[in-house]
């Protein structure tokens, strides 16, 4: 696979799991999830992570995944490189669902480390949700996975969404929409 189509397959099947913190971040509030629980005296994830958060930012990276499906006919034919088979059903929700699960988890490592809500933990900022999305894709659908991302592809995914993940929270954050750059 040549370096434009794995990028343009890695964006493509990522696409579902990159826009649900964005949106849990536009809907966000409400009760948090951990109910104000702690753990050794320090709360279990904290006020940012809330059920209407996840709820619409699992619904959004579905949705997303429906529209990419029904736009793929249409678009395959105009872009660079031949993109991805259509997301099966069960990777509509697995992608976005492991997206905020990654970031739920990666919330409750920060809170054990005594690090505040909105403060900074390289790396495990930038691929938290990543990771556990393409965990749970490749648990509910291997066939889908595997042909999808291949090596050369699962590099792109690592490479640039670190870098998309930085651009977007700086964006977010000019924009009033987040309290920190990152």
């Amino acid at each position: 696979m040549d370096p434009l189509e794995a990028l343009v397959v890695a964006f493509w099947a990522m696409l579902p799991a990159y826009v649900p913190n964005n949106a849990a971040v536009l809907a966000g509030g409400g009760p948090p999830i951990d109910g104000g629980r702690t753990l050794g005296g320090k709360r279990l994830l904290g006020d940012g992570k809330t059920w209407r958060g996840t709820v619409v930012g699992i619904a959004a990276g579905a949705l997303l995944a429906v529209v990419l499906n029904r736009l793929r006919p249409v678009l395959d034919p105009a872009v660079p490189a031949p993109l991805p088979e259509p997301f099966p059903a069960t990777t509509l929700v697995a992608l976005p669902a492991g997206a905020m699960l990654g970031d739920i988890l990666a919330s409750f490592v920060k809170r054990r480390l005594g690090r505040d809500r909105g403060a900074a933990l390289p790396g495990l900022d930038q691929l938290d949700f990543v990771v556990v999305a393409l965990a749970l894709s490749a648990l509910v659908a291997p066939d889908w996975f595997g042909a999808t991302f291949e090596p050369a592809v699962l590099v792109v995914v690592l490479v640039i969404t670190p870098i998309l993940h930085v651009t977007t929270n700086a964006i977010a954050y000019a924009l009033s929409l987040k309290s920190e750059p990152w």
